[in-house]
């Protein structure tokens, strides 16, 4: 009898989560400019703490999450976890809001003055402790229901939606909250202001409708999803052989950790420093690009192709999770070498994304920018498959902490990028308005976007600095060599 197919139903449940999740983080940066208009802001830049709260949250939830997921299985996990960050999604679209003549998130504890600012940084906090956890525990899910041979292409094919979804995202809004317009910048204002399309929601109202999709996933997924195979009766003995083939260890829920073994790895503290090195270049997509394109290239908001071009890096860069998924497992099969079919695309990937984010700052228009940042978002992502496969593969029965921790360590990088970015381009705005003899608040946008210029193209040099050392880790982490031996 052939085997069953239901493991691939796992992965559409992880893909479809995968997807939600970029939903959920990339429409922050889509209202960004409508953050700064509401909350009387001077620009982007000054969101840099609401930008790095979620990702520290999202970093120190991390490991807690995914030794629940190792504990008591994925199932709960997830569905809690999604149910919390689904909330705070809703509540995001509050922040600011203006109900009669009060404004929520503004308010006074004793002597203290509690911006709505303040409010949105805690917000996005709580937002990132929920939103953690989400892809180890699908890195353990996919670990017990699939076999060693498969595990990078349904690495990669998660990455791969999740970035898909982050490319759409900006579309997405465009269509919902700013209307369908001419085709890119440069018409009269006018033009830009009157879409061809109306808007359909209030972008505050878009928050709400992407946490009541998170509901809707929970809800399937709760009825559907077992932790692993052996739970759903409709999986055959065909496909249970075949998902168990070539392990040798066990894929049994344990409460104790061996923490000790797991701090003094180094194979995993160089995964980690790679996979902060790589975040803290990969943050810029999801955060200040909209509003860069904006600003630089006069792309307008209702602009359908700069709607792409602001999704370009990761429209791009689900191409290159799902080719570097493919490749890596095609190379294992083809030379029996785990540490070379792990190491090779991965190292090619970081190497091209310097040369990628070297040329950004010498883009003449927005096309050519575009082409250079979503080939770095392409070549980035050619290392998700196989980073994450790793996981798996010298995490074993503790895939979901040791994915935990890269993810942890991965996100402190992209949480340090999100404040340094945005206050590299304060320090830029800043010393350009006093050159100018003017309050920053009181500059033009023209002069605020030539303000900002200078902190954009010192942090494109950063960036291309931290993908050599990601680099140089690739080239040391050994995919055959487990945290923790199989006892």
């Amino acid at each position: 009898m052939p085997a069953t197919r239901l493991r691939y139903g796992v992965l559409g449940f992880a893909c479809a989560l995968s997807m939600i999740t970029y939903l959920d983080r990339a429409c922050m940066a889509s209202s960004a400019k409508a953050f700064v208009h509401d909350l009387g802001l001077t620009s982007v830049g000054d969101l840099n703490w609401v930008f790095a709260a979620f990702t520290l949250a999202y970093a120190l939830f991390e490991i807690p999450s995914g030794w629940l997921g190792d504990v008591i299985g994925p199932r709960k996990v997830l569905v809690r976890i999604v149910l919390w960050w689904s909330a705070f999604t809703a509540l995001t679209g509050l922040v600011g809001m203006r109900l009669g003549g009060s404004v929520l998130g503004a308010f006074q504890v004793g002597s203290l003055a509690v911006t709505p600012l303040a409010v949105l940084i805690v917000v996005r906090f709580l937002f990132g402790a929920g939103e953690a956890g989400a892809y180890p525990n699908i890195t353990r899910a996919l670990h017990n229901w699939f076999p060693l041979g498969e595990r990078g292409f349904a690495q990669g094919a998660v990455w791969m939606c999740g970035r898909l979804m982050g490319g759409l995202t900006p579309l997405v809004w465009m269509v919902l909250v700013e209307g369908i317009g001419r085709p890119l910048a440069g018409q009269v204002a006018e033009a830009a202001a009157d879409p061809l399309v109306p808007p359909l929601l209030h972008w505050r109202s878009t928050f709400w409708l992407f946490g009541a999709i998170g509901i809707v996933w929970c809800i399937l997924f709760a009825l559907r999803f077992r932790n692993r195979p052996e739970q759903n009766r409709k999986v055959n003995q065909a496909e249970l052989d075949l998902i168990r083939a070539g392990r040798v260890e066990s894929t049994s829920a344990h409460p104790r950790v061996p923490w000790s073994r797991l701090l003094a790895s180094g194979n995993l503290w160089l995964l980690c420093l790679m996979y902060a090195c790589q975040s803290y270049g990969w943050a810029f997509y999801m955060t200040y690009l909209p509003s860069f394109l904006e600003s630089h290239y006069e792309v307008e908001a209702t602009s359908t192709l700069g709607a792409i071009y602001k999704g370009g890096p990761l429209w791009m860069g689900a191409l290159g999770c799902l080719a570097g998924g493919l490749a890596t497992d095609w190379l294992v099969r083809r030379t029996g070498n785990r540490r070379l079919g792990r190491r090779l695309f991965a190292v090619l990937g970081h190497a091209l994304t310097v040369v990628c984010f070297l040329l950004c700052p010498l883009m003449p228009s927005a096309f050519w920018f575009f082409l250079a940042v979503s080939l770095s978002g392409f070549f980035t992502d050619l290392s998700m498959g196989p980073a994450w496969a790793v996981c798996q593969d010298i995490g074993r029965r503790h895939a979901a902490i040791v994915a935990g921790a890269m993810n942890m360590i991965g996100a402190l990088g992209g949480a340090l990028a999100n404040w340094a970015t945005g206050f590299l381009i304060q320090r830029s705005l800043a010393a350009h308005a006093a050159w100018l003899g003017v309050p920053a608040k009181d500059l033009s946008a023209a002069q605020t976007a030539a303000g900002e210029l200078p902190g954009y193209h010192l942090n494109f040099l950063i960036f291309a600095g931290v993908f050599v050392v990601g680099a140089i880790c690739w080239l040391l982490i050994d995919s055959t060599r487990p945290v923790v031996p199989e006892e």
